[in-house]
């Protein structure tokens, strides 16, 4: 098990940035997939991005692609995401989420994931 702890939030104005940070405990980071997950008031949580534990491939909701940015410090035990061109449609809570393998329900579904961090608000205005 992994404890996953999110920071950067805040309110931004549309067309700002915002960079997420999840730092990890434990000693194996480097061996877990790692994902970016959001849940806006009144819908489902839903992907976001995710990055393979050498950093080398990533994958982005077609909703964010081209605006944020997924990366990992293995030495740092660090994921971040880099959001540019905020609109208000991306206020959300993000949690981030480390998962073991990939299992049947791939890296872009929340039930492959088995750590969760606890979410950070991410608030955007037109």
């Amino acid at each position: 098990q992994v404890q996953l702890v999110e920071s950067g939030g805040g309110s931004v104005q549309a067309g700002g940035s915002l960079r997420l940070s999840c730092a990890a405990s434990g000693r194996t980071f480097s061996s877990y997939f790692m994902g970016w997950f959001r849940q806006a008031p009144g819908k489902e949580r839903e992907f976001v991005a995710n990055i393979s534990p050498s950093g080398g491939t990533t994958y982005y909701a077609d909703s964010v692609k081209g605006r944020f940015t997924i990366s990992r410090d293995n030495a740092k035990n660090t994921e971040y995401l880099q959001m540019n061109s905020l609109k208000p449609e991306d206020t959300a809570v993000y949690y981030c989420a480390a998962a073991y393998r990939v299992g049947v329900y791939g890296l872009r579904n929340e039930r492959n994931y088995d750590d969760w961090g606890q979410g950070t608000q991410v608030i955007v205005s037109s």
